[in-house]
């Protein structure tokens, strides 16, 4: 049956959201302290356990990080570009390579942004000094020119990293492609990171592609600890759309990251589940049904019945700096649900101060609301935009 989704407010269910205060088990959070202690194992439990699934815990025995390239005057003299390879294992599953954007006239250690990117590290830029992927995201079908295509894309994504913007404004910029840590196509478990730490087909509560991804960049500042011009404690973790709800449970499952960033995510991300406003969660588990976990299959066609709702998952971030954004134009990923998350995950943030949001209704577009949480509308489609990058800059000063 063909998939209708529903762009009506007026035909949006009626729906009752957790109090993110409220423990589980019963019982009430009333203080920052008892978050730490009770609420927010439990409730990082509870999501993990219904949605995206458990990961392998810290860093792996093998893991390895190696300088492979550096270029120390790129962009008219205002970079230093690296690459390093990261392996999770010795000898087998995949290495990942991270690019590197240092700027040149730093003091000292800089603050950075981290995230994944969709086709590799060359969409970056036309310099063919970077290596193009060759990985799982680029010519995974029979018979194609991996590299004639990963050439192609060199510069593609560019309006989505502008880099010069980020250095310039003292901040180091860090990537990798999403697919070298796990594909994006359900292939069987058998490639990527997976096959490391789950035999077979993962259990029901076990991690699915969107873990893998999250895991993959908690490995990555792994390795930016290991890079003396960057302050590791001062990362922000980004991404967008399936790599928004990937940098939301990487920023939920692990407390390093300062800030983090979900850029027109929807639905599995930001927007609240119970809405069933455009993508829903039926929908993206049968278009996706490698990104959570077997549990998650169970509130298809059925969001009344989830336990939580993704105000939670903003929740986790507590007491740290958490943003969402949303375009006019992209009523997939429900813009009214995902300024609703971060709205209701201010009791939690109340606990630490209030008035981390300040605001009760969403922004006009162009403006960002909020001091610890953070939120703007951008007019336009779905799509991370120089225009988004402002805000996040401004934000993370």
């Amino acid at each position: 049956q063909r998939f209708v989704a529903n762009y009506d407010e007026a035909k949006v269910p009626e729906f009752n959201l957790p109090n993110p205060l409220v423990l589980p088990e019963g019982g009430m959070v009333a203080s920052a302290r008892e978050w730490e202690e009770k609420g927010r194992p439990a409730t990082l439990k509870l999501i993990e356990r219904e949605m995206y699934g458990r990961m392998p815990v810290g860093k792996p025995a093998g893991f390895k990080v190696v300088l492979d390239r550096e270029a120390l005057d790129v962009l008219g003299g205002k970079a230093t570009r690296r690459e390093y390879l990261v392996s999770f294992a010795q000898d087998k599953g995949p290495r990942v390579r991270m690019l590197l954007y240092l700027p040149k006239e730093a003091k000292g250690p800089v603050p950075a942004f981290l995230g994944l990117n969709f086709r590799g590290n060359q969409c970056l830029e036309k310099d063919s000094w970077i290596t193009p992927e060759l990985g799982f995201i680029v010519g995974a079908r029979k018979g194609e020119d991996r590299r004639a295509k990963a050439e192609a894309m060199r510069g593609s994504a560019a309006g989505r990293w502008p880099v010069e913007m980020i250095l310039e404004q003292g901040f180091a910029l860090a990537t990798a492609c999403c697919g070298n840590i796990d594909p994006d196509f359900h292939d069987g478990w058998k490639n990527g990171v997976h096959p490391l730490f789950t035999e077979g087909e993962p259990g029901p509560d076990e991690w699915g592609t969107i873990s893998a991804w999250a895991w993959g960049l908690s490995r990555l500042l792994d390795a930016l600890e290991g890079v003396k011009e960057v302050n590791a404690q001062q990362v922000a973790v980004i991404g967008h759309s399936r790599l928004g709800k990937t940098s939301l449970w990487a920023g939920a499952t692990d407390q390093r990251f300062k800030l983090v960033i979900s850029n027109n995510s929807g639905c599995g991300g930001a927007a609240l589940s119970k809405r069933a406003f455009g993508e829903t969660v039926g929908r993206i588990n049968r278009s996706f049904p490698h990104w959570f976990n077997g549990n998650f299959k169970k509130y298809n066609e059925r969001e009344e019945a989830l336990p939580f709702d993704q105000h939670q998952l903003i929740a986790l971030m507590a007491p740290r700096a958490v943003y969402v954004a949303s375009a006019t134009g992209d009523r997939w990923a429900d813009p009214v649900g995902e300024f609703l998350s971060v709205l209701h995950a201010q009791p939690v943030y109340d606990l630490y101060r209030k008035g981390a949001l300040g605001v009760a209704e969403p922004p006009a577009p162009g403006e960002t609301v909020g001091m610890v949480t953070g939120y703007h509308l951008r007019e336009g489609k779905h799509d991370v935009t120089p225009e988004d990058w402002k805000h996040y800059l401004s934000f993370f000063q």
